[in-house]
């Protein structure tokens, strides 16, 4: 209920947060936690330092935890605490797979300058050079360019890394005074992982080279090698059948994890297509030749000859503009498509016709005043929070946090339907809990059993599991009685209250009702609009994923010009040698054009397939339906900025190589 309090002073304004101060008793009270505190602060006395008095206080105080420095922070502020967490949870996550790519980009790349330097190499060997002379040639170089590019990198590193707080702080994942800590340690470990990735990359791009006999190197390196080694064939196509099964997965799990495989079987299908890559852009080339011949003549003959006489370069051309297409749809269209599951589940199975909320919740009493109003059939208190759970894996034990729900089992019914597929949610009461189903799966347990976690103040429980349901989605892993789900939960308050009318109440008079119940800053609203139960944890995590791979996008698309821009240097010699046959500057620039609209087709091709097939399969475990949620306009984007990128690449380099004379050029070496 409302109540009045006298102003007895008022302090200068905390740094980071508006507080009203109450005396110990009514501040325990009003926390509903009589005879607790949340934290105690501690003052030195003088001559003492704050760790020593840590230890002091440590040793009699047993399994508190005592804080001291900037740790403090994470103590009296709850969200830096939870920033930290989220920060080290991104490292790990996209710092995975920027290395990932970044090996698979920077092998890319060396594979195409070293089958730009066969002649150097194959002379080499022709006088004698062994093949560990070769393998520590390559190694040495791109050792020397990997502290280079690591030292440039980890200091433009540092200017990125403040660009992401801004963006994370726009978009609610840090608090806006959560400031960057920049010390040696990361552009350190940049320059060790950026130096291993390239060591790893040059030793698999130095094994052809460094392998072929001396007696077959100058023959091979006159033209370029068309078949694919065995070994190779089946590594690619291996890989591509792998993630091709993993991206079956989300039949069988949902939830975040089916949303991160999926993912992640895309980039396993994109790197198998990599390895096979001069195999398939053979064949696609082989079904466009006649018609490039066919349509453009003179120009469209000589881009097709091109073509498939060069397919490992085409294929080094399009692989960083296929992952690029491919990652950038698979990431985006999964978050969306899993966040679209999670509001069509919540609408589906909230049954009831209003939803009363407030701008930091409702208190306990609203629900209890809703329902004893006129035409109110009942009213069902919904508490949003979370549990954790620490299960044993071998010698290791796994810890995650779940989302939850606080409900009154006997309100349940006619309000929301959880999807229950055995026991009766009616019997949520003290001392009980139910589970999802692949929740209790993953637990093996049944109705009747106990299940232990952790509220998610890290009060240990022990339950008994009265029902299962498969609305997992809607309503987290866990639902909780009500009750318990407010004492350990920071506010003590519901988060809403969804209202049931009876069968034959007047709406606008059961609406008019709610309306004037006297809570201040209560809202009433249809019931269709309760998200789900994560819902502003999700959209904030599809935000920050959107930051995190556009920082991985924009990479790649460097590389995707560095390696056009590559790919059309070497061939200044062609380029001269078709203008002194008597082609025309136009004709050679049509032809670049063609190749371009090749080099940008199949990528973009590939790429739509290679990330429909496993969001396809996601959206069925999902919902049901195998086409994507989200907005169309993206896709579009992202074909279109690829398009764009490949053909301006291509075609200011064409200018630039054709600016030199003809005569001039085909004396140029290689």
């Amino acid at each position: 209920m409302p109540e009045t309090f006298k102003v007895s002073g008022v302090v200068g304004s905390p740094s980071r947060q508006s507080a009203l101060f109450f005396t110990p008793a009514k501040a325990a009270q009003l926390a509903g936690t009589p005879g607790r505190a949340h934290a105690v602060g501690v003052l030195a006395g003088p001559g003492v330092t704050p760790e020593t008095l840590a230890g002091r206080v440590a040793a009699v105080t047993g399994p508190a935890e005592v804080a001291t420095g900037v740790e403090r922070s994470a103590v009296e502020f709850p969200d830096v605490g939870q920033t930290r967490t989220l920060l080290l949870a991104i490292a790990g996550s996209f710092g995975g797979f920027a290395l990932l790519v970044a090996v698979f980009v920077v092998a890319s790349t060396l594979a195409l300058t070293i089958n730009q330097r066969r002649r150097e190499f194959a002379l080499l060997r022709a006088v004698a050079a062994t093949p560990r002379q070769i393998r520590k040639l390559i190694g040495v170089e791109t050792t020397l360019v990997a502290l280079a590019a690591g030292v440039l990198g980890g200091t433009l590193g540092l200017a990125v890394a403040a660009g992401l707080r801004d963006a994370f702080a726009a978009i609610g994942v840090v608090p806006a005074d959560f400031r960057l800590a920049i010390g040696p340690l990361p552009p350190l470990a940049a320059v060790v992982l950026g130096l291993g990735a390239a060591r790893l990359a040059a030793w698999v791009a130095a094994r052809r080279p460094s392998a072929i006999r001396p007696v077959e190197a100058l023959g091979e390196a006159a033209v370029e090698r068309r078949a694919l080694g065995r070994g190779r064939l089946v590594t690619g196509w291996a890989l591509v059948v792998a993630g091709f099964g993993g991206a079956l997965v989300p039949l069988f799990l949902r939830g975040d994890v089916a949303t991160a495989i999926s993912t992640m079987a895309t980039l396993v299908v994109v790197i198998g297509l990599a390895v096979v890559g001069p195999q398939v852009t053979g064949l696609v080339v082989r079904v466009l030749a006649p018609v490039l011949a066919r349509v453009w003549r003179i120009s469209g003959y000589l881009a097709a000859a091109n073509a498939q006489a060069g397919t490992r370069r085409l294929a080094a051309a399009v692989t960083p503009l296929l992952l690029s297409v491919a990652f950038a749809l698979a990431t985006f269209y999964s978050q969306t498509s899993s966040t679209a599951a999670a509001a069509e589940q919540a609408a589906r199975s909230t049954t009831a016709d209003y939803v009363l909320s407030g701008p930091a919740g409702v208190s306990p009493e609203v629900a209890t005043a809703a329902g004893g109003l006129p035409g109110v059939a009942a009213a069902t208190p919904v508490v949003r929070t979370s549990v954790i759970v620490a299960t044993s894996q071998g010698d290791t034990m796994d810890v995650q946090r779940k989302p939850a729900q606080g409900l009154a089992g006997g309100q349940v019914r006619g309000a929301l339907d959880l999807g229950v597929d055995q026991g009766r949610i009616t019997d949520l009461a003290a001392g009980t809990v139910a589970l999802s189903r692949p929740e209790a799966d993953w637990l093996d347990k049944r109705i009747g059993d106990e299940v232990s976690f952790y509220f998610g103040d890290g009060a240990p429980a022990k339950l008994r599991l009265v029902a299962t349901y498969t609305h997992d989605l809607a309503f987290g892993d866990f639902v909780l009685p009500v009750e318990p789900a407010r004492e350990h939960t920071g506010g003590r308050l519901d988060d809403s209250v969804l209202v049931r009318r009876a069968v034959d109440a007047d709406p606008a008079a059961v609406a008019a009702a709610l309306r004037a119940l006297p809570y201040p800053g209560l809202t009433v609203a249809p019931a269709a609009s309760a998200a789900a139960p994560d819902g502003g944890d999700r959209q904030a995590q599809f935000a920050l994923n959107l930051v995190a791979v556009g920082v991985i996008v924009g990479y790649l698309a460097i590389s995707v010009a560095n390696t056009l821009v590559l790919t059309t240097a070497q061939r200044s010699r062609e380029f001269a040698l078709l203008r002194l046959v008597g082609t025309t500057r136009r004709q050679v620039t049509r032809m670049m054009r063609l190749e371009a609209l090749v080099t940008v087709g199949i990528a973009v091709v590939l790429g739509t397939l290679v990330a429909l097939v496993p969001l396809g399969l996601l959206n069925v475990g999902l919902r049901g339906s195998p086409w994507p949620s989200g907005p169309w306009s993206v896709y579009i984007g992202v074909i279109g900025g690829a398009a764009l990128l490949g053909l301006v690449a291509l075609g200011v380099s064409t200018w630039v190589t054709l600016r030199a004379r003809p005569i001039d050029a085909i004396g140029l070496r290689e």
